[in-house]
């Protein structure tokens, strides 16, 4: 399946607006640019009248557009090569392509063909999510990646000592994807599976969970995270907005999970919760 763009034009204060619109008609990944936002969904659950209704609600309250196009498989490859750029994470962390040179006096690399998949660390939930990762003692853990994309977080936690890391996504080219790049990086212990919260149902507790994914899915499926989760342990959430985290916030206290802290960037967030 190939994904269709929905590229709006639209000021900050609407922006925030229309992404929490869309992200209730299914869409699911997001990036920011100057003019507005890029939304992504995949080709067999494009609806061009949803958009349209969705843009029709906020006509007049500033200088909105919208197009979109469908970006095949065959040309995602030359898309993300022309724009991706490498990244230094937190003064810590690079993020590069293999194509890449790599920079020097850093303490981790990952390396990242990301192909059909989202996350590079250029959005900023997964750059918000590697920056808490980074605080985290992962030595020794077994952790959960769920909405895993390219891997970048199974494999940080590999970097920051973690012995088993289960890596699950719905898409099918993105568990291969994340697959390859956790071989690129040489973590023999990431495990990608397909699927989402169903394949989790025989699983083992986990000492740290990463979900990145979106506020719907997070709300939907958080008391099965908080099921796997043992008293003590971090569980780190992205994937939604600023004023979104009250709403993350009150639905993890009903799973006894405590928040602790959260960093944003461009009013996108990534929180800390512990299980009580």
């Amino acid at each position: 399946m190939d994904f269709v763009e929905v590229r709006v034009q639209a000021p900050r204060e609407l922006a925030d607006i229309l992404v929490a619109e869309l992200a209730e008609v299914g869409y699911d990944t997001f990036e920011d640019n100057d003019e507005g936002f890029c939304a992504y969904i995949g080709e067999g659950d494009f609806n061009p009248d949803a958009v349209a209704e969705v843009m029709s609600r906020y006509e007049g309250l500033g200088e909105l557009g919208y197009e979109h196009r469908v970006i095949t498989r065959q040309n995602w490859n030359a898309e993300w090569e022309k724009n991706f750029q490498p990244l230094i994470i937190a003064d810590r962390v690079s993020v590069r392509a293999p194509f890449h040179e790599k920079p020097e006096g850093l303490e981790y690399e990952i390396v990242i063909m990301p192909r059909m998949s989202f996350g590079t660390g250029h959005h900023e939930t997964t750059a918000l999510m590697i920056e808490n990762q980074l605080d985290i003692d992962h030595a020794g853990k077994r952790v959960l990646d769920m909405g895993c994309g390219t891997g970048i977080l199974a494999i940080m936690a590999v970097h920051l000592g973690a012995k088993e890391v289960l890596a699950v996504d719905v898409e099918p080219w993105t568990v291969e994807n994340a697959a390859d790049n956790a071989a690129e990086n040489n973590c023999t212990n990431i495990e990608c599976r397909l699927g989402g919260v169903e394949v989790l149902e025989r699983e083992a507790p986990f000492d740290i969970i990463l979900a990145n994914i979106n506020r719907n899915v997070l709300l939907e499926d958080m008391h099965a995270y908080a099921a796997l989760l043992p008293q003590g342990r971090p569980i780190l959430f992205s994937g939604f907005y600023q004023e979104d985290l009250s709403k993350i916030e009150a639905e993890a206290t009903k799973h006894a999970l405590v928040y602790q802290s959260h960093r944003t960037k461009n009013n996108w967030v990534s929180a800390i919760f512990t299980k009580l």
